[in-house]
């Protein structure tokens, strides 16, 4: 039973709530999100006209050999064209969604629309010098152009994300949300949009008809009243986002009528859970037989397009760093067989896509008598068995501490990236004894190989918890995009490099 005080202990009283309050009172939220869109304009327009300057500077005024010498416009010509295409550049970065706040905040999704705002920026002045005869201009300056612009402009989002990211600790740039349905789904979905302080969603708390107002669903959130009550539950607490947990909700007539009365006005968003706790996260395709829209779920998460860019990915960086780091190779290999007797590779059969097992190559960082130090020692047994990791390991080499600490004992699963069995970037391999710890999520784990680095590589590694773990393979499998890939691999380096939770 909650007490009395366990009930007092809810979102009003706490001081995160209190941060969200002072913020909406000192700055509505309207304004928080222009102040932004108006940074992120001048953010672009500042790095667009330095791009093109620096390009300059690169072509015609560091006397690089690469560039032939040719009779082109002075530099008051490109001066004169930058300061026309700017405002090009920007109107089709609007155009594009770059301004919108739907789009803003959107991690990879972000990226990819500054790819294509440059990259369409780019062919309008291909497409203008085309038309326009008199006007000539060195290819290699606007490639340049091109290239620069699109690496300054997102790193330039990508530190003002990370101000907003801090802002959002201390109140700011978050959307007071409400969820529907206190089951749980509900439940489920409140947990996560609170761990996740970067979403921008602040539950506030449940709406649900089958409990009292007042009554703790969670140790911060209660029930703010029913569905009836939704339109004073949203004018008093200043609600934006409506989130329903369609599976507490009977009624299909309610959830239309929630639509109905919220789904288009311009002050709410109503939002609508997937239904199946997640369930489903590769991707749903909608087809009409007959006229009748039926959906249908994709047997493994990338095809097409997808498919080709992350073994394009995957294959030219492999076979670039596999020749990098062959010295490197072998002597790891040397260090190992001289530190203790055994062999070099260790292999560990793990699960792979479609149900498949394959061995996944290690440096051998363990003795080879290790079973039966374990076997002496059913305290860590126990360990093993709950966590899948020992954090003093008594049966790791000391070179296999080094290996494991920089995460070097990993590198010859470049060779089963070679074989198509896993992929750089990817969920964490899993043994077969592991996949029933993924409960209903198990159906998804499976249709992406496993990486050699991923969200959980990047997160903590071995100090994540089992549940976060697996919460961060669903997240990287429904969101994966050639950028999140990209992003994962920078991240990657100064996640080895320091060593955290590693062991």
């Amino acid at each position: 039973m909650h007490t009395r005080a366990q009930s007092n202990d809810t979102i009003f009283n706490s001081s995160r709530t209190q941060k969200v309050t002072q913020a909406v009172t000192k700055i509505p939220s309207y304004w928080q999100w222009r102040l932004y869109v108006i940074c992120m304009f001048l953010n672009d327009l500042v790095l667009i006209g330095l791009a093109f300057r620096l390009s300059y500077f690169i072509r015609f005024e560091s006397a690089i050999p690469v560039f032939q010498e040719q009779a082109l416009q002075s530099l008051s010509f490109y001066r004169t064209l930058v300061f026309i295409l700017i405002p090009i550049w920007l109107t089709v970065f609007a155009i594009v969604g770059l301004y919108n706040r739907q789009n803003l905040l959107g991690g990879t999704r972000e990226y990819s629309l500054v790819f294509n705002g440059t990259t369409i920026g780019m062919f309008l002045v291909i497409a203008a010098g085309f038309l326009a005869h008199d006007y000539v201009f060195a290819r290699g300056w606007l490639l340049m152009a091109w290239g620069i612009a699109f690496t300054l402009i997102s790193l330039g989002r990508f530190l003002l994300r990370r101000v907003i990211y801090y802002l959002r600790g201390e109140g700011y740039y978050l959307s007071p949300a409400v969820i529907v349905g206190a089951n749980d789904e509900g439940i489920s979905l409140a947990q996560q949009l609170s761990k996740w302080k970067t979403s921008g969603f602040h539950v506030i708390g449940f709406v649900d008809k089958k409990l009292p107002a007042g009554y703790p669903v969670l140790k911060n959130l209660q029930c703010l009243g029913s569905v009836d009550q939704l339109d004073s539950i949203l004018a008093n607490y200043s609600v934006e986002e409506i989130i329903l947990a369609t599976s507490a909700i009977s009624s299909r007539d309610k959830m239309l009528d929630i639509f109905k009365r919220y789904g288009v006005t311009s002050n709410v968003n109503v939002r609508m859970s997937s239904g199946l706790y997640e369930i489903i996260t590769t991707g749903l395709t909608v087809k009409d037989f007959a006229y009748v829209p039926l959906v249908g779920v994709n047997p493994v998460r990338l095809t097409g397009l997808d498919r080709v860019m992350k073994w394009s990915l995957d294959y030219t960086l492999t076979i670039i760093g596999l020749i990098l780091i062959s010295p490197l190779l072998f002597f790891l290999a040397l260090a190992i067989k001289l530190d203790s007797p055994g062999p070099v590779i260790h292999r560990r059969r793990v699960m792979g896509m479609n149900g498949s097992q394959f061995d996944a190559f290690k440096f051998r960082t363990m003795r080879s008598d290790g079973d039966d130090i374990l076997a002496a020692r059913p305290e860590l047994q126990a360990e093993l068995a709950q966590f899948h990791k020992l954090k003093d390991d008594p049966r790791v080499t000391r070179t296999g501490k080094w290996l494991r600490r920089f995460s070097l004992d990993e590198l010859p699963q470049l060779f089963n990236v070679l074989f198509g069995q896993m992929s750089l970037v990817g969920p964490r391999m899993i043994s077969p004894e592991e996949i029933s710890n993924y409960n209903q999520w198990d159906i998804n784990l499976l249709t992406i190989r496993p990486g050699l680095t991923g969200l959980w590589q990047v997160s903590g590694r071995s100090d994540v918890t089992y549940d976060e773990r697996v919460r961060l393979d669903m997240y990287y499998i429904r969101n994966w995009s050639i950028w999140l890939d990209l992003q994962l691999l920078l991240q990657t380096i100064p996640a080895v490099f320091y060593g955290h939770g590693a062991y």
